[in-house]
């Protein structure tokens, strides 16, 4: 009965390996870029920059450099903005629903001017529901929303910067 068991356990796990291995799923790990220095240009979009140094700096064969003369590629933000919009009213007028809006325009060049990734646009989109008894909880919710929202916008930037190449 004990040996059945243990059979029957290890049957499943090399099971569950097999599926795993077969969907394609792995562990992220560290990023490969095709350039080894980065200028961050954060002028327009501090805040973003200075998150998507330090996810550079902590998973990534790319160096982040602080002068755009040594940097083989420069990473620019030429628009950045944080939207809100009301989603849904109730029947008395009074706002239900918001929608928030992060938009993050990217272009990632070399210093003569060629793009190593077309200009691109990270846009997403969460919605909350509000309510006017509420409104400090709600504000709070606001803003941490917009801090995911920026978190998800770096992973994203990174996951691009390795799809970038050399210009032919």
């Amino acid at each position: 009965m004990w040996s059945y068991r243990l059979l029957l356990r290890a049957i499943v796990a090399a099971a569950v390996v097999l599926a795993l291995g077969a969907c394609g799923f792995h562990l992220r790990g560290e990023a490969t870029y095709a350039f080894q220095t980065i200028f961050v240009n954060g002028a327009g979009a501090p805040t973003v920059a200075a998150e998507l140094r330090r996810a550079l700096t902590a998973t990534g064969n790319a160096r982040v450099v602080d002068d755009p003369k040594g940097a083989q590629v420069i990473l620019d933000f030429p628009f950045v903005a944080d939207d809100k919009e009301v989603l849904t009213i109730s029947g008395g007028g009074s706002v239900r629903e918001y929608l928030l809006i992060k938009r993050v325009q990217f272009r990632l060049h070399d210093a003569d001017g060629n793009d190593w990734l077309p200009v691109g646009e990270v846009a997403l989109r969460r919605t909350y529901s509000f309510s006017a008894s509420e409104v400090l909880a709600r504000n709070t919710q606001e803003q941490r929303l917009l801090a995911e929202m920026q978190t998800d916008a770096v992973a994203q930037l990174v996951r691009r910067l390795q799809a970038a190449k050399k210009p032919a």
